[in-house]
């Protein structure tokens, strides 16, 4: 039984850095795709806490990067080819939402970090997600694009409100 989230978290990855690409050489590239990837996981863990929904994720897959590639405009050109097709189909467009989320947010990044701890996926947790939850200034100037609030904005409005439900921020009933 399919329960590794690894396609579908490197795909998404593969999808941010691409739609917000690094600023920078060699390595700005690898401390953006880094950035990009913690996020992921953390988002992907938040969307599917338990090996179940994992597993079936992995049955029915996850829905691919169309309408993200519509919002962001890479669907500009003539369309991907066959290989760049094959990855795109790995691509969550809630986790990518929920990552553009944590990106552009520090305390919900550290928030959704925190609730990592209920979830199956717990044990693999690196400690802290440092580069998602606090990244200094060469990861931030790397990732300018990726961090950027109002370049995210289109992406991670799309299931902000589904982030904040789970996360326990849901709307505060009226009396």
């Amino acid at each position: 039984m399919f329960a590794d989230l690894s396609p579908l978290v490197a795909a998404t990855t593969q999808w941010l850095t691409r739609a917000y690409p690094p600023s920078g050489g060699a390595l700005a590239g690898a401390l953006c795709e880094a950035q990009a990837r913690q996020a992921a996981t953390v988002a992907a863990r938040l969307r599917y806490p338990t090996a179940t929904d994992a597993a079936l994720v992995g049955l029915a897959g996850p829905g691919g990067s169309g309408r993200l590639d519509w919002i962001s405009g890479a669907d500009a050109d003539d369309g991907p080819s066959a290989a760049d097709h094959a990855w795109r189909t790995w691509v969550d467009e809630v986790v990518a939402s929920w990552a553009a989320c944590l990106l552009g947010d520090a305390v919900l990044a550290a928030e959704a970090v925190a609730a990592l701890a209920g979830g199956d996926h717990g044990a693999g947790t690196p400690p802290g997600f440092r580069r998602l939850v606090a990244p200094d200034d060469r990861d931030l100037e790397a990732a300018a694009l990726l961090r950027h609030p109002d370049l995210l904005a289109p992406v991670a409005g799309l299931h902000r409100a589904r982030l904040l439900e789970r996360l326990g921020r849901g709307r505060a009933l009226v009396a």
